[in-house]
C-alpha cells in the first residue's frame, strides 16, 4: 500500500466543517471536463485547506453502489485546486481499477469527504465505530519476534487509497486508513476493523496480539457528501444554461 502522508499537527488542527453538494459538483466537473474538453465552471465555495478524499462510485438500479476508485491526501489542500486534482487521481490512477471512460459517467457518483478533528489515540481500541476513521502505523513484526511473512502488495477494496507514494519495503513500517463510513458499512467492531486494517497495509502474517499493541493509531473524523449524475447536470445545466452532452 501506499505511504499515509504526515498527519496534521496539534498546532495545526482542522475542525469541523460542512461539506456541501458544490464540493461534489466541483470534483465532478474536473471529471467532466477532462473527459469532454469542457470548460470547467469556477467554484463558489471558500477556499479552505483540509485533508480530503474523492471517490467515484457505479451505481446500477437494483444493485449497491460499487467502488470505482478512491484516493486522497491526509495533508491539507486548498480545496479548489485539492478537489479538482483528486477527483482525476481517483478516476485515473487509482491502481486497483481501470480508469474511468467517458461512457461511465452516467452510472457515476461522487463522494467527497473532507477530513477534521485528527487525534492521536491512547490504544488500538481508543475510537468509536460510526464516529472516527482510522489510520494505523506499525514496524514490521519481525522486530517483535513474530513469524515472517510476505507482504502483499494487493490492495483492498473496502475503502480508500492514500496520496500516490513509492511503496513501503517489506522490512519498514506498514500502514493503512479508512475512513469513517467503511466499518458501519462493513459492519466491522473495532477489533474487527482493525484486523482488517493490518492486512490492508499488506500484512499476511497472523495477526497477534503484540502486532495490535504496537499499533500508532490516529483517528479523525470526516464531513461527506454525495451527488449523482443527474443532480450534476442539473447543477451545470443550470450554471450554463446549456444542455450536457455525453
Amino acid at each position: 500500500m501506499s505511504l499515509i502522508p504526515p498527519h496534521p499537527g496539534a498546532d495545526e488542527a482542522i475542525v469541523s466543517a460542512d461539506c456541501t453538494p458544490e464540493h461534489c459538483f466541483h470534483a465532478f466537473d474536473a471529471l467532466y471536463c477532462a473527459l469532454t474538453s469542457a470548460t470547467p465552471i469556477a467554484p463558489s465555495f471558500a477556499d479552505d485547506k483540509y485533508p480530503l478524499f474523492v471517490t467515484w462510485n457505479t451505481r446500477r438500479e437494483g444493485r449497491s453502489p460499487r467502488l470505482r476508485g478512491c484516493l486522497g491526501s491526509f495533508e491539507p489542500l486548498t480545496l479548489h485546486a485539492g478537489l479538482a486534482e483528486f477527483a482525476l487521481y481517483s478516476a485515473f490512477r487509482d491502481d486497483r481499477f481501470r480508469k474511468i471512460d467517458r461512457s461511465e459517467l452516467p452510472t457515476l457518483e461522487c463522494d467527497v469527504s473532507l477530513l477534521t478533528d485528527f487525534e492521536d489515540a491512547a490504544s488500538y481500541l481508543d475510537w468509536t465505530v460510526g464516529v472516527h476513521g482510522i489510520s494505523i502505523k506499525f514496524p514490521h513484526p519481525s522486530s517483535l519476534g513474530a513469524s515472517s511473512a510476505s507482504s502483499s502488495s494487493t490492495p483492498s477494496p473496502l475503502s480508500s487509497a492514500t496520496q500516490l507514494l513509492p511503496p513501503v519495503s517489506s522490512r519498514r513500517t506498514f500502514s493503512a486508513t479508512y475512513l469513517p463510513n467503511i466499518m458501519p458499512e462493513q459492519g466491522w467492531d473495532r477489533l474487527e476493523a482493525v484486523d482488517s486494517a493490518i492486512q490492508k497495509a499488506g500484512w499476511n502474517g497472523r495477526v497477534t496480539e503484540d502486532i495490535r499493541r504496537s499499533i500508532k493509531l490516529r483517528r479523525y473524523q470526516s464531513r461527506k457528501c454525495t451527488v449523482g449524475w443527474e443532480e450534476y447536470i442539473e447543477w451545470r445545466e443550470g450554471k450554463t444554461g446549456r444542455a450536457v452532452m455525453v
